[in-house]
């Protein structure tokens, strides 16, 4: 999830500024999705050609919606309405979407230290975001935007939880392949022209291809290759609390090169987000699925 974190803190620049100029919001998101069902149903005739049975079929259309189509659609629509600070501020809620879905479905307690750790954690991340914020001269903020971003953090707790038992019978491959195969069909009707006339190759240049290489190979099916596999191994709330070191992230990238510097506010916000994240790791909880007891 660390690696997944740094990937996705890296894509959030790098995709506003796809949307500045070379490509529309659905068509991002359609081309994110067709690239992701072809590499993952090529990679599943190397040896992870499961069979599913027809009735577990209805689990996958249900995580294509919310883990891909509405998870993706609203963060990246929302995202072009607004401004990467906000977005970045608003994921933070992730991790308490996940803590309480994860106590409906799973039955997983609600503990002192986890709610201290999402606190903690929270509170690092906006601590870093809202300094950038005061000091940054444009301010693009918008309701709809964020509203839309804040909808795809609650559609992506409610999945982290509810594929969960997915990623205890199936592969990573198996779980993406067919998720994202719906998510293709699905989506395709509706947004098919966008990428028909995306500017990105109709008049490519190398620094947009580049960008956009990263987004569908790293940020699209690396990235989600790497989440199943962390869910079978640690709890949906522990996963989403990694999304509040995105910021953080992307206000290191930036000091490496030289686009900002290091400050004491940021040095206390990495120490309260990696403390979040072991509050949270630490809490007490129902024994994993087969997995070793937290």
């Amino acid at each position: 999830m660390f690696a997944v974190t740094l990937i996705f803190g890296i894509n959030i620049p790098l995709t506003k500024s796809l949307l500045h100029v070379w490509i529309s919001p659905e068509g991002l998101t359609l081309m994110r999705i067709l690239f992701a069902t072809a590499a993952f149903w090529i990679l599943s005739f190397f040896g992870f050609n499961e069979k599913v049975p027809f009735k577990e079929h209805r689990f996958f259309i249900i995580g294509a919606l919310c883990g891909v189509v509405f998870n993706q659609g609203l963060f990246v629509i929302g995202l072009n309405l607004t401004s990467p600070i906000d977005a970045s501020i608003i994921i933070t809620s992730g991790p308490l979407f996940a803590m309480i879905f994860a106590a409906i479905l799973l039955k997983e307690p609600i503990s002192v230290l986890k709610v201290s750790g999402i606190l903690v954690g929270a509170s690092g991340a906006i601590l870093l975001v809202y300094n950038g914020h005061q000091a940054s001269t444009t301010h693009t903020s918008s309701l709809t935007g964020n509203l839309m971003v804040l909808g795809s953090s609650f559609i992506y707790a409610f999945y982290l939880v509810f594929s969960k038992p997915l990623t205890i019978r199936y592969s990573p491959v198996t779980l993406m392949k067919w998720m994202f195969l719906y998510a293709s069909v699905l989506v395709t009707p509706f947004y098919y022209d966008k990428i028909l006339s995306a500017p990105v190759y109709l008049h490519p240049e190398k620094v947009a291809i580049l960008q956009m290489l990263y987004t569908l190979v790293l940020a699209t099916f690396i990235a989600y290759l790497l989440i199943p596999m962390a869910q079978q191994r640690i709890r949906p709330t522990t996963i989403s609390m990694y999304n509040n070191f995105q910021p953080l992230v992307a206000s290191f990238v930036a000091v490496a090169v030289g686009m900002d510097h290091f400050s004491i506010i940021k040095g206390l916000s990495a120490v309260l987000i990696f403390s979040g994240v072991y509050l949270v790791t630490r809490s007490k909880a129902k024994p994993e699925w087969g997995n070793e007891q937290r």
